[in-house]
């Protein structure tokens, strides 16, 4: 009897996660396992490029997880610089480009679509200038590196002699790291968004703390700032970025405007897609209305546990799960991914930002009824040498008590404390029921009241005053 042959598009997280799971739990002689990489790099961090560019991880090869050679090793036929470039369902085959322009049909038993997201590009007159960088592949972190230390060896600056500007479009989590890491590196930095805060991922009332802070650390963030053009020197390099207001000069410019997934193969070939473009599977991360086609990762919309919704969520965090439900299930086993909750966390130097669950448009969205309350605490016992200060949101359903979102903005050690509502989302508690939540309690670590729990006593109060 033949192998059965799982072709894989896509040499990443949920891709390689997926090819590894299968291997394990199938025989070579029953399972033949085969991956397309149209990139040079397999099974890497892309959320690190921002501290490697930083200086806090000190070398590339530090961000990748496992090698071609390494993959290869454990039985997968690994394939890199080769691109796949079209779908045929009917027939299960997938036409591969190789990096010399050589073009062949590849036949499959169960095909993985793990394509992830790209960047978020707008068609700005100068933005494929010279200078212009965004930060989604190791090789956009090595340009962008390499085009740093070029610019401190011509010794020019934008602002003057020894100055060094950097601008930053964007201002969501990928805009925030990436104004740390010029930070780090002692630039003059200016974020530009065009929304009225930073970080839509936040209600408006926690961005401006976002903001606020973000303006105290000596970063320029400019609030309302639809960008028009890139501007260029004579030698075709950006030297600054224009608004409908102003202009700002830089001598790099980043654009940090989020990502969209990638599935212009599926589209091609008809596949069911969300509202945000991401594909639609079951919870087996089965491709909807296919028997031998999965997807999983950046190329895809999950459903928010929360609010009962599809929505897209480019996290690896996702992706590494997606990658073994799918391997998991082509090998032979059973298993599924639910959903999400929504949780993510960021920071721009010694400010740490946190969500979990809804906002309170994406509450109202879907017709729920809420209260919302935000405390000031701390992050240790006051008395304690070092606390900082946290601010804490807490969303609950009107009547029932549901806790329906957590929001955070604070200093060192606040970040993570998103989890504790994290796992109560999942777990479906009231905030009353999380007043009596059993957490961790020393001076070094929280007041005797948890910030999270504090949130939690107030917001069932306005439940109960509701």
């Amino acid at each position: 009897m033949a192998a059965e042959r799982m072709v894989v598009i896509g040499g990443d997280a949920t891709g390689m996660s997926a090819a590894s799971q299968a291997r394990r739990l199938r025989k070579a002689e029953d399972l033949e396992v085969v991956a397309f990489e149209r990139g040079p790099f397999s099974s890497y961090s892309a959320c690190g490029i921002p501290y490697w560019v930083g200086g806090a991880v000190k070398e590339r090869d530090a961000l990748i997880a496992r090698s071609p050679e390494e993959h290869r090793s454990r039985g997968i036929d690994l394939r890199m610089r080769t691109e796949a470039v079209e779908l045929d369902l009917a027939g299960a085959r997938v036409r591969v480009r190789e990096g010399a322009g050589t073009e062949r049909w590849e036949g499959y038993d169960h095909l993985v679509l793990a394509t992830g997201a790209v960047p978020t590009r707008p068609p700005l007159p100068g933005v494929d200038a010279e200078g212009v960088h965004g930060v989604q592949t190791l090789d956009d972190g090595r340009r962008l590196l390499d085009a740093l230390e070029q610019r401190i060896e011509r010794g020019s600056g934008s602002g003057g002699e020894g100055a060094r500007r950097a601008v930053v479009v964007g201002a969501g989590y990928i805009g925030v790291e990436m104004a740390e890491a010029f930070v780090q590196r002692g630039y003059e930095v200016t974020v530009l968004e065009k929304a009225e805060q930073p970080m839509s991922t936040l209600d408006p009332d926690m961005g401006r703390l976002v903001h606020e802070a973000m303006c105290s650390l000596g970063i320029e963030t400019v609030l309302e700032a639809a960008v028009t053009e890139i501007l260029t020197d004579e030698d075709g390099r950006a030297r600054g970025v224009a608004t409908e207001d102003t202009e700002y000069p830089a001598d790099v410019v980043v654009l940090g405007l989020g990502v969209r997934p990638a599935t212009e193969l599926a589209r091609a070939a008809e596949l069911p897609l969300g509202t945000s473009g991401g594909l639609l599977t079951d919870l087996a991360m089965r491709v909807r209305g296919q028997e031998n086609v999965w997807a999983g990762g950046d190329c895809v919309e999950v459903l928010n546990l929360v609010s009962g919704r599809a929505q897209h969520v480019p996290l690896g965090t996702h992706a590494n799960k997606h990658g073994q439900v799918i391997g998991q299930n082509i090998g032979g086993g059973y298993a599924t991914f639910p959903g999400v909750v929504g949780t993510a966390v960021s920071k721009v130097c010694d400010l740490e930002i946190a969500r979990t669950g809804l906002l309170e448009a994406q509450a109202s969205a879907v017709g729920l009824q809420y209260e919302s309350v935000v405390i000031e605490s701390t992050t240790r016992a006051g008395y304690y040498p070092g606390t900082r200060p946290i601010h804490v949101k807490m969303i609950a359903e009107r009547r029932s008590g549901r806790l329906l979102g957590v929001q955070i903005v604070g200093r060192e050690n606040a970040g993570k404390r998103v989890d504790i509502a994290a796992v109560a989302l999942h777990a479906g508690m009231t905030v009353e029921q999380m007043t009596s939540l059993d957490l961790g309690y020393a001076p070094p670590f929280s007041p005797v009241w948890d910030p999270v729990l504090v949130a939690a006593r107030k917001a069932a109060a306005a439940v109960r005053a509701g």
